[in-house]
């Protein structure tokens, strides 16, 4: 009966990591380029259980497996492509394909999908909250105006005044980075990428103007999120079962 406990503990700790991934999703479902988590659990010693009796054992038959608890396995990263909204912003970009943006943040050089851009203080191209876009050439890309232009390489020029005759100057361009296999890159708390090997992109293809999506599902998560929690009740109803039957049996069978 004791070892019911341990089932029952492990089930709705997993089923409560399930649901914090699951609110994280859902949290940033507008969240412009942000990559979906999947929480998995695996089970963790699983022993053969066999049949033996009262007195010889020596006929012992086997009738299966049985594990003791589940335990967490990781978080899967699904990077497939979001959607492309346009947003008419100037220093909105969205990445089609493979790739990823780098941010100079506190921490080293990290990457993201995200590519809803800003301008500091200094006028130099950021990604709110998190740090510093990179250019080709390793270093953050100064601007100085948000009216700029970009092509779909990346490369962003001034904006042409046709009244004037000015502008049309090349500032910078875009950085695009790949890996060799996705899934070897670590989610950050920041919601930033970190992993080794980055390669510059050859030919990154770039739309100027435009954000990618989350790649949320949300039909998908609520219904994950109602069989996690149904299985966290069922879990918790179960478990003061067993605390009850454990307490009449120290209690009432005790006095026997």
């Amino acid at each position: 009966m004791v070892k019911g406990f341990y089932n029952l503990t492990s089930g709705i700790l997993s089923q409560t990591r399930r649901l914090d991934v699951i609110g994280n999703n859902m949290t940033n479902l507008s969240t412009a380029g942000y990559k979906a988590e999947t929480y998995t659990d695996t089970s963790f010693q699983e022993v053969l259980v066999s049949r033996v009796g009262n007195k010889d054992k020596s006929g012992a038959a086997v009738i299966g497996s049985e594990t003791y608890i589940l335990a967490p396995d990781q978080a899967y990263v699904n990077f497939s492509q979001g959607g492309l909204r346009e947003t008419g912003l100037p220093l909105d970009f969205a990445i089609q394909g493979d790739g990823f943006f780098a941010v100079q943040t506190g921490g080293g050089v990290e990457y993201t999908r995200n590519g809803s851009f800003s301008l500091d203080e200094q006028g130099r191209l950021c990604l709110k909250g998190q740090g510093l876009v990179l250019g080709v050439d390793g270093q953050p890309i100064t601007l100085t105006t948000d009216q700029v232009r970009a092509d779909a390489s990346g490369r962003i020029f001034s904006e042409y005044d046709t009244v004037t005759g000015q502008g049309g100057e090349y500032l910078g361009q875009l950085a695009v980075y790949t890996f060799a296999d996705n899934e070897q890159l670590t989610l950050g708390e920041d919601g930033l990428f970190q992993g080794q090997g980055a390669q510059a992109a050859q030919a990154p293809a770039l739309l100027w103007g435009y954000t990618e999506e989350s790649n949320v599902d949300m039909l998908r998560e609520m219904t994950q999120m109602m069989t996690a929690q149904r299985a966290l009740q069922g879990g918790a109803q179960v478990l003061k079962l067993y605390d009850s039957l454990l307490t009449k049996a120290t209690t009432e069978l005790g006095r026997l």
